[in-house]
């Protein structure tokens, strides 16, 4: 299982040590608003670290926790699955972070260095995003990994907002970082 590493931040494989991090993250509404509507329970938090680490045994990639490396506490979680948990869709990139580290550039930091994974690692072709249409403050994250918006498609059984960037895209993105 892969850890990840930023100037701020350590990106874990989802283990069952998180579940007291990942309660708190996944049971306030601000965060969950988006993505599922409801605030998670402690047990669905708990199953939810089941499945994840059965992603990362069976593929090698899935859920990793991100934890301020100064505190120690988890302030996130973010993933690169199948778009839709299917294996014949392309990759998905996507993240949540706890509502008092929202605006301070930790989603993008970790979703720069988890498509380095996806791109570099998994040798991804192309890497997707999905979110609510109102959800801005995600899609603004999403455009500063330099993805384009693809439109409304329907993915979960929603109709979201979907943005992808290429590997030859991303590729030249980061040398005129470097």
């Amino acid at each position: 299982m892969t850890i990840l590493t930023t100037a701020r931040l350590r990106l874990e494989p989802i283990t069952d040590s998180h579940l007291e991090g990942l309660c708190r993250l996944n049971s306030d509404l601000d965060v969950m608003r988006y993505i599922s509507g409801k605030a998670e329970t402690r047990e669905e938090t708990q199953n939810m670290i089941e499945r994840v680490k059965a992603r990362w045994e069976e593929i090698g990639f899935s859920w990793w926790s991100f934890i301020k490396i100064d505190t120690q506490e988890i302030i996130g979680a973010g993933c690169i699955q199948y778009l839709g948990r299917a294996p014949q869709n392309p990759l998905e990139i996507g993240w949540r972070l706890c509502t008092d580290k929202w605006g301070k550039g930790y989603a993008s930091e970790a979703a720069r260095r988890m498509a380095e994974f996806a791109f570099d690692d998994l040798k991804a072709e192309s890497l997707y995003a999905i979110c609510m249409p109102e959800n801005t403050a995600s899609s603004h994250v999403m455009k500063k990994l330099g993805m384009s918006y693809r439109g409304i498609e329907n993915w979960n059984e929603k109709d979201v907002a979907t943005y992808s960037i290429d590997k030859a895209t991303w590729q030249k993105q980061q040398r005129s970082f470097a």
